[in-house]
C-alpha cells in the first residue's frame, strides 16, 4: 500500500472531456470493486468553508457543558443533538468521542399505524450559544449534495446503468452530518469501533494532520490519514445489497487520539429517502461475473429498505434514546 493507503481520484476530471470523464468513471469503478474507500479531491469546496466548519466545530465543543446538554439527544426521538462522550455504542461497546447528529430539517410524523423508520423524521436540535453552527452546516450540505449526486451518476455509467439511476430510485435524499469530537486519552483505544456504514454513500472530511481512521483490507487494518483537500469517500450497505456485492461495504474504525491531542472529524451520509430500496442493478456481464453476493452476517442484517437499514443502525448506536423513546422496538430484541 501506498503512504495514503487509498486511491486518489479527482472529480473535476468528470467536466475535463469524454476521455478523462471515462477513465474518472473507471477509477471509481474499480476502487469500489477492490477497496471501497478512496480519496476524493476536485470537489470544489472551498479552504474558506472548510475553515468556517472546522472553526464553528471547534467553538461547539468548547462550549460550557451545560450548553451541549441542553440539546442532549436523549431528548430526541429522532436521534438528534449532542451525544455526550461515551454515549454512542458500536457492536455494544463505547466509543470514545461527542458529537452532534443533523439530519434534514422536517415536522415530526404521527407514529400510529406508521413504519418504525418514521421516527428518524423529525426536527434538529440547535444550540442556541451558537446560531451560526447552524449557518455553517446547511451551506456545508448544500454543496456535498451536489457532489454526492454527481458521484453518483457516475457510478451509474461505471456499472452499465443510465446515468439517471440513482437520481430516479432515490426520493428525497435522506443526509446526516455527524460533527464529531475524539478528546485524547492516555492509553488510545475505541474512537469508533469497527462497522460497515448503513447506507449508500459517505464523505469524510477530517482535521488537517489528524489520523486515526483505519479500513479493513484482507484480514487487516490499515492507515487512511486526510490528504489536504481531499474528503474520504466510502460505500455503505445499500450500495453492496444494489450490486449485490460487486461493490463491497468495507469495515472501518477510529482510534482515539493519544492525550494531549484530540481530533475533529466530520461524516455527511447520503441516502435515499426512507421509504425507499434500490433495485438491483442489471450489471453487464463481465461486472456481474465478479459479483461475490450480498454479505450474510447474522449479527448484522443488511436491509433492502434503506428506512429499516437506517433505524437498525439508529437503535444499536444510541440504547439510551432507544430505551427513553423507542421500548416497543427494541424489547423483542432482548
Amino acid at each position: 500500500m501506498s503512504e495514503t493507503n487509498l486511491p486518489i481520484l479527482d472529480l473535476s476530471q468528470l467536466d475535463a472531456g469524454e476521455g478523462a470523464a471515462r477513465r474518472f468513471r473507471d477509477e471509481l469503478r474499480a476502487a469500489t470493486h477492490d477497496v471501497g474507500f478512496f480519496y476524493l479531491t476536485g470537489t470544489g469546496v472551498s479552504p474558506a468553508l472548510e475553515t468556517r466548519l472546522h472553526e464553528t466545530a471547534r467553538a461547539f465543543f468548547a462550549l460550557p457543558e451545560a450548553d451541549k446538554l441542553a440539546i442532549e439527544n436523549v431528548n430526541s426521538p429522532h436521534f438528534r443533538g449532542y451525544t455526550r462522550v461515551g454515549g454512542e455504542r458500536t457492536q455494544g461497546k463505547i466509543d470514545w468521542r461527542e458529537q452532534i447528529d443533523i439530519g434534514p430539517e422536517r415536522k415530526a410524523v404521527d407514529w400510529a399505524d406508521a413504519p418504525g423508520y418514521a421516527r428518524l423524521i423529525g426536527p434538529n436540535l440547535w444550540p442556541d450559544a451558537l446560531p451560526e453552527l447552524r449557518e455553517v452546516v446547511t451551506e456545508w450540505e448544500d454543496h456535498l449534495r451536489g457532489v454526492s449526486r454527481k458521484l453518483l451518476r457516475a457510478w451509474a455509467v461505471a456499472l452499465g446503468a443510465d446515468q439517471s439511476y440513482f437520481d430516479a430510485h432515490f426520493g428525497e435524499p435522506s443526509t446526516l452530518t455527524k460533527i464529531v469530537r475524539y478528546p485524547g486519552k492516555e492509553d488510545p483505544s475505541q474512537g469508533v469501533g469497527a462497522h460497515k456504514d448503513s447506507g449508500v454513500l459517505t464523505l469524510l472530511w477530517v482535521e488537517p494532520g489528524k489520523g486515526g481512521l483505519q479500513v479493513e483490507r484482507e484480514g487487516e487494518w490499515v492507515d487512511a490519514p486526510p490528504v489536504p483537500g481531499a474528503f474520504v469517500v466510502n460505500i455503505g450497505e445499500q450500495l453492496e445489497y444494489a450490486t449485490q456485492g460487486y461493490l463491497k461495504a468495507t469495515n472501518h474504525r477510529v482510534i482515539s487520539p493519544k492525550l494531549p491531542d484530540d481530533r475533529i472529524s466530520v461524516p455527511f451520509f447520503f441516502n435515499p429517502q426512507l421509504d425507499r430500496s434500490l433495485p438491483l442493478i442489471d450489471l453487464p456481464a463481465e461486472l456481474a461475473a465478479q459479483a461475490t453476493g450480498v454479505t450474510q452476517d447474522p449479527t448484522n442484517p443488511i436491509h433492502a429498505l434503506y428506512g429499516e437499514n437506517a433505524l437498525k443502525s439508529r437503535l444499536r448506536a444510541h440504547p439510551d434514546v432507544a430505551a427513553r423513546w423507542h421500548a416497543d422496538l427494541v424489547a423483542p430484541a432482548r
